[in-house]
């Protein structure tokens, strides 16, 4: 299918050892693209890597000198998937001022410098995606993730200001919101409240959870041409748990 090829793209995953980086990373890859999986585990990045022919950098989000270290090191990027996200589930009022401080590091700070970064030269260079992995629960709210909900829901701002601003460039900003999906950082909140998931899959009207393969096909779907004119959209992919 013509406008379906990233062959001669770069493309950077942040939490690319992750379940949905990981799925993602395998994508772009299969699409042709030189994929660069960043993760702070340096060791599950290199598998990841291995499995795609892909390169390995660890980048640790929550230190601005590091990242400007990853910068340098990634080189021209074509691509950049801002998939990286941490989740501290408990009720707003008994949450921890500290752990705000950890999630707005890792899912919009972080987001934010790298596209600083790494944008200029996708526009010089005439063309590239952003892609940010935000959440349904950032949309529609989710109990238990204030504190998370509000970091993802300024990827919301951040992606469609960037499309304004980049659309010139050739460069597209889409958000990609996924709902309740079968990831390590899923099951270990199931792990503490066990038939979760269960309950979760029942209120879903197509009667499952999601799987990190049904994120990264829109994902990489969005990085093609043939997505060239799709920009500051958001984009859920949620079994139908939530609709627009």
């Amino acid at each position: 299918m013509d406008g379906m090829s990233l062959s001669g793209r770069t493309a950077v995953v942040t939490g690319g050892a992750g379940g949905i980086g990981r799925a993602i990373c395998a994508d772009l890859a299969a699409l042709g693209a030189r994929v660069i999986v960043a993760d702070i585990d340096l060791v599950a990045a290199e598998e990841a890597a291995k499995e795609v022919g892909g390169v390995a950098l660890r980048v640790d989000l929550t230190d601005p000198d590091d990242i400007d270290r990853f910068i340098g090191a990634a080189g021209d990027v074509d691509i950049l998937v801002h998939n990286a996200g941490v989740s501290i589930v408990e009720p707003f009022t008994e949450s921890d001022p500290a752990a705000w401080d950890l999630m707005w590091k890792i899912n919009l700070r972080a987001p934010m410098q790298l596209t600083k970064g790494l944008l200029p030269g996708m526009v010089e260079r005439g063309g590239g995606r952003l892609i940010f992995i935000s959440s349904d629960g950032a949309r529609a709210g989710s109990g238990g993730e204030g504190a998370y909900a509000a970091t993802k829901a300024g990827l919301f701002g951040l992606a469609k200001t960037l499309a304004r601003e980049a659309a010139r460039g050739g460069v597209t900003s889409n958000i990609v919101c996924p709902g309740p999906t079968d990831t390590p950082m899923v099951r270990a909140v199931s792990d503490q409240h066990p038939g979760l998931l269960d309950k979760l899959a029942k209120q879903i009207p197509l009667r499952r959870i999601g799987r990190p393969d049904d994120i990264a096909g829109i994902v990489a779907f969005l990085c093609t041409d043939r997505a060239a004119y799709i920009t500051g959209q958001t984009l859920s992919v949620s079994g139908g748990i939530t609709m627009q």
